[in-house]
């Protein structure tokens, strides 16, 4: 008894270790990442005519670098979740520069797409890696849920909602409890060592609440929630769509991205002199500073991103969505009365979590970047949003369960 005692508090310890390990390493990673990204964002911002007509011959670039060094990680994010649920047993470490390099050149020549999906794929090779490596654990998953944790809460330094989303996500309706200890050190080891490496959190204080015992503002967030659903389903179909019909009439992958890049770069440059380029952390600026958010914001955003991804260009998806949703929140919030900042917030939260099909992790990132004074509001929007999706998700190889 006390040897079989002793041995599993052993395994929890190599457990703990191991996960203060994979964040601080993914952590310093997110913040090179991240540090980067933005400083090229910022540069392109200031540069944006010099830079755009140059976009399809980037697009050519990361697709030649995909297809000499590993076509397998172009599957991107189907690998990481194909590897939780046990389809696959290996994450080439290639991925790791692939997609950083593939994600720096999309938004430095104006590509409309995120940088999630790339810090979260980094998390997984790691702790995969760890795992494979030196044997730190006898579960794959753990280690591999650990890894994507500390991506995502490196990043956007929201330790709980990154640990919940790594949970939740690999199958939709069940959640990973194994790996909640590993998942809840990585991703604050991450979080505090990238802020620690200098990337600033976004956050904002809402002052404004949202009573929902108000039969109003109660009725306003259910339509709210319901509308921000129907935007993260119609984001995931669509994305989902489009790739399809782009790889069956474009069979070459050059062809697909260097042709449809140019109509790309043309609708980037006309629609507001590059205003939907990039991550949309522009449009979010506008939504929580009380800058002009026009009621188009948010579909055209979609749009282009959907455009952006569906033919190549490497990135993420989930700061759009929350530039989508943000906008959207405050063009709602507008027709119904209600205060615009606080409606911002819910729709930043919700749209995310219909999209990725996740429940616990948009609730926990609304409190977690807004803080808790609309709480209950994040529940009640982001359940709604959830139930609307019907299993919807950006990430086709997510599985799940019948």
């Amino acid at each position: 008894m006390l040897k079989e005692s002793s041995k599993k508090i052993t395994g929890a310890v190599r457990y703990l270790i191991a996960a203060i390990v994979t964040g601080v390493l993914v952590g310093g990673i997110d913040a090179v990442f991240g540090r980067v990204l933005l400083a090229l964002s910022d540069f392109r911002t200031g540069h944006v005519w010099y830079l755009l007509p140059f976009l399809p011959g980037a697009g050519l670039v990361i697709v030649w670098l995909y297809h000499f060094f590993s076509e397998e990680s172009l599957k991107g994010m189907g690998l990481v979740l194909e590897t939780g649920q046990g389809k696959r047993g290996h994450i080439p470490l290639v991925l790791i520069p692939l997609v950083t390099v593939g994600t720096w050149m999309t938004h430095l020549f104006g590509g409309s797409a995120g940088r999630e999906g790339v810090a979260v794929q980094i998390g997984a090779v790691v702790g995969h890696t760890l795992e494979d490596r030196f044997h730190i654990s006898g579960n794959k998953k753990t280690m591999l849920i650990t890894g994507m944790a500390a991506g995502f809460g490196g990043l956007f330094q929201t330790p709980l909602a990154a640990a919940f989303f790594a949970m939740e996500v690999i199958t939709a309706g069940k959640m990973e409890y194994a790996a909640m200890l590993s998942a809840i050190t990585a991703s604050y080891a991450a979080s505090f060592t990238s802020h620690w490496l200098g990337l600033e959190k976004f956050a904002v204080n809402i002052g404004a609440k949202l009573t929902i015992s108000d039969r109003n503002v109660f009725a306003a967030i259910i339509i709210f929630g319901i509308i921000f659903g129907l935007t993260g389903r119609v984001f995931a179909g669509l994305l989902k769509w489009s790739k399809e019909k782009m790889s069956h009439i474009f069979v070459n992958p050059y062809a697909r991205i260097g042709i449809v890049s140019i109509p790309l770069v043309i609708l980037l440059a006309v629609l507001y002199q590059g205003r939907y380029c990039g991550l949309g952390t522009n449009l979010i600026a506008a939504a929580f500073d009380g800058q002009t958010v026009c009621y188009y914001d948010w579909i055209i955003k979609l749009l282009l991103t959907v455009l952006t991804l569906s033919i190549g260009f490497q990135g993420g998806e989930v700061t759009p969505l929350f530039s989508m949703g943000a906008t959207l929140g405050i063009v709602l919030g507008g027709i119904c009365g209600l205060p615009a900042e606080a409606c911002a917030a819910l729709g930043y939260a919700a749209v995310f979590g219909s999209a990725t099909n996740t429940l616990i992790a948009p609730i926990l990132i609304g409190m977690e970047v807004f803080g808790t004074g609309n709480a209950l509001a994040f529940v009640l929007a982001c359940a709604i949003a959830y139930a609307v999706n019907g299993n919807r998700s950006i990430y086709s190889a997510q599985h799940v369960l019948d």
